[in-house]
């Protein structure tokens, strides 16, 4: 056994194990989509042919903030200086829609669209991999977590913390961080407060997990909408997909959805204007 020539048995098994990898993330991959989603368990970028969005000039109620991120975007995939953006909030205000709504109305005005990338919250730790591929290429880049928050003894922020401003590579100029939270600071209350009242130095303490906002130079509020902005917002749909219906029965139907669910937001205007749709007969395209 020990004379026979194992050359042949190795390049099997090395051909077959390259066979079983995952595609592996190149500059010609980011070509082939403007939008993707981080695969951390193959260590790949998943195209995405049709993003789940709202058209920008939808987007009703948010004026001020879309103004601002529009703004920060524009500047960025004009390589000019731009802050990472947390949008922080109300569920079902719009933070996510803003963020998908931005990247496309951007793309519509520019001659290098930017790519949009997803990470999902459970892989934050393998981000430092992400940004060395994305690093790696020419084309500017939306790194984009929904829903991002910290629990208990979560650890993650830390890699994120560092990866964002405190690092030694630092973000990349090519990448910019944007991130969707129901929390200001990332953390729950009674986790920040239980770290101020055990901990021998209070301040300090909570200092570490608080400043990870601070890594985020645009901080954009969402509220719950009043009566009127989510009228508006249904009105905005209506006129959009071309949905007849007379006001009042509108106003009395939209109102009425929104009280069985117990709160008012861009979010339930949607999910009201496909219910009105299906009853009506009529395809939201």
């Amino acid at each position: 056994m020990a004379d026979q020539d194992l050359t042949p048995l190795l390049n099997r098994i090395a051909e077959a194990l390259e066979r079983l990898s995952p595609p592996v993330s190149t500059n010609n991959h980011l070509d082939t989509a403007d939008a993707f989603v981080w695969r951390a368990e193959g260590a790949w970028l998943e195209p995405i042919t049709r993003v789940n969005r709202i058209d920008y000039g939808l987007l009703k109620g948010i004026g001020h903030q879309s103004d601002i991120l529009l703004e920060n975007t524009t500047n960025f995939a004009r390589g000019l200086p731009a802050n990472n953006a947390l949008l922080w909030g109300a569920r079902g205000t719009g933070k996510s829609s803003l963020v998908k709504a931005v990247h496309a109305k951007v793309n519509g005005e520019i001659e290098s669209p930017l790519a949009l990338v997803e990470i999902h919250r459970e892989d934050i730790p393998s981000l430092p991999h992400l940004l060395t591929i994305l690093r790696a290429t020419d084309r500017y880049c939306i790194l984009f977590c929904d829903d991002l928050s910290f629990d208990g003894d979560d650890s993650a922020y830390k890699s994120l913390k560092a990866v964002l401003e405190g690092g030694i590579e630092g973000r990349p100029d090519n990448v910019i961080f944007y991130a969707t939270s129901n929390r200001r600071h990332l953390m729950p209350r009674d986790m920040i407060e239980n770290e101020r009242s055990t901990a021998i130095n209070p301040s300090e303490a909570i200092e570490e997990k608080v400043s990870l906002s601070d890594r985020f130079g645009l901080w954009l509020g969402f509220h719950n909408c009043d009566q009127n902005t989510y009228f508006n917002i249904i009105e905005g749909y209506v006129e959009h997909y071309g949905l007849v219906m007379p006001q009042d029965e509108l106003h009395a139907q939209a109102n009425e959805w929104a009280v069985t669910r117990g709160s008012r937001s861009g979010r339930i205007a949607w999910q009201f204007i496909q219910d009105l749709a299906g009853k009506l007969g009529k395809q939201l395209d």
